[in-house]
């Protein structure tokens, strides 16, 4: 099992890392756009064209701040389709000045206050037979999963979300590409 889950990882991390001559790992484009492993969560985020609405919630929300700060941060970061696919009304009604509060929850329960790399999260999957719970800045409990090669992740109501880009290295910290919006318990 160890000798599968080591390769899964190693497979993972070949598929989304490119490497310059002298050796060094690049970062994978995020969208087409080049990610900076020098430059902040925010920094690149703001570069990514499929992140638009993420960093509209994060700047409703007031975290701009926050996740250009020391870190070190792991970020679920849901793309413009994860956003566009949740119920009608729903991006446009959390991101009001009233619902602060609810759009701060939903974004930090896809921060994690630390740096943790694809390989580092399918060896806790690993060694926890299977599942591993990831808890968040939010204080929400997600789930990781290995399904074949990739990470999942399953929020407290049961949406499941692939990490479609792993390790994307910030300044502080990692972003991973998600394709569902993680949400608080309901």
């Amino acid at each position: 099992m160890f000798t599968k889950t080591l390769f899964a990882a190693t497979a993972l991390s070949l598929t989304t890392t490119f490497a310059f001559a002298d050796g060094q790992a690049m970062n994978p484009e995020v969208g087409g756009a080049a990610m900076l492993a020098d430059k902040n969560i925010i920094e690149n985020a703001v570069n990514s064209p499929i992140h638009t609405t993420l960093v509209a919630a994060v700047k409703a929300a007031g975290l701009v701040d926050t996740l250009q700060g020391e870190g070190p941060f792991t970020v679920f970061a849901p793309t413009d389709e994860a956003f566009a696919a949740l119920p009608e009304g729903t991006v446009e009604t959390v991101l009001k000045p009233e619902n602060k509060e609810l759009l701060t929850k939903i974004l930090t329960c896809h921060v994690v206050g630390a740096d943790a790399m694809s390989e580092a999260i399918n060896g806790m999957i690993s060694d926890d037979g299977g599942m591993h719970i990831v808890p968040t800045l939010g204080g929400c409990n997600l789930e990781a999963r290995m399904d074949g090669e990739m990470i999942t992740l399953t929020d407290e109501n049961g949406t499941k979300a692939t990490v479609t880009i792993a390790d994307v290295k910030q300044s502080n910290g990692v972003i991973h590409v998600i394709d569902a919006v993680m949400l608080p318990k309901s």
